[in-house]
């Protein structure tokens, strides 16, 4: 396994180097695990500090992106990853920090991928992909049977690719829904995270999971969906799942 979508930070003693080298980068809530060619923490570190400074200053201006739980309008003289949060929000009809790890991932990926041609970037279960050889990214989804049983194949000429995660039983983040965990695979990881969000909020039990699953297939730009509530699962569109 070369990569988790999993909340608790724990996991990470999980992922072995092979032909990428791990690392980790920290900066305030930001915390990446970053696999690429080689070493490039200090490159990364500069690319983080960069993108939170676009939207910690957007959000002093405009606090409203902070708060909303709805889209909000374009800002054509916003910086580019605020103007792609607002814009892959409003295509997943949420709030636009709905996306910031994704968005977060992706740009900070975008920056590496000028020095290393495989780039994995995790942010909080949120990931960004480029790879050069077949990869299984697996599920964790706290206490479902499921968890870690399951992993997507990602294959080298899908990427660069976004694989995202929501849950409403680990941690943090907000969800009005009872998933164990719902993973969305999109071209980007901004829409992956704002579209699993939504999705993730739709399920209030077991029986919506066929129903979100169906709605979140017609949010433009989503590839594929996953979703687990203990021990049932559903999974549509671009999903090739392994056992882990």
């Amino acid at each position: 396994m070369s990569h988790l979508i999993y909340k608790d930070k724990n996991y990470r003693t999980l992922i072995k180097d092979d032909y990428l080298k791990s690392y980790q980068v920290k900066v305030s809530e930001t915390d990446l695990l970053i696999r690429t060619d080689s070493d490039l923490s200090g490159i990364a570190l500069e690319s983080v500090v960069n993108h939170r400074n676009y939207i910690e200053e957007y959000i002093r201006i405009k606090s409203e992106f902070l708060s909303s739980l709805v889209p909000i309008d374009d800002d054509p003289q916003a910086p580019v990853i605020v103007r792609e949060m607002l814009r892959h929000s409003k295509t997943a009809g949420v709030g636009p920090m709905a996306s910031v790890a994704g968005a977060v991932a992706e740009f900070v990926g975008r920056d590496l991928l000028k020095h290393s041609e495989s780039v994995i970037v995790e942010n909080g279960g949120d990931i960004y992909i480029k790879v050069v050889r077949d990869t299984r990214v697996g599920i964790y989804a706290a206490d479902s049977p499921l968890s870690l049983k399951l992993a997507i194949r990602v294959l080298p000429e899908e990427t660069p690719l976004g694989l995202c995660t929501s849950s409403a039983t680990v941690g943090h983040s907000l969800s009005f829904g009872i998933a164990d965990a719902v993973c969305v695979k999109s071209k980007s990881a901004i829409l992956a995270d704002a579209a699993a969000t939504r999705i993730c909020n739709r399920i209030k039990k077991k029986e919506d999971i066929k129903d979100a699953i169906e709605e979140g297939l017609r949010i433009a730009g989503v590839l594929g969906v996953l979703a687990i509530v203990g021990d049932t699962m559903g999974a549509a569109g671009g999903i090739e799942l392994a056992v882990d």
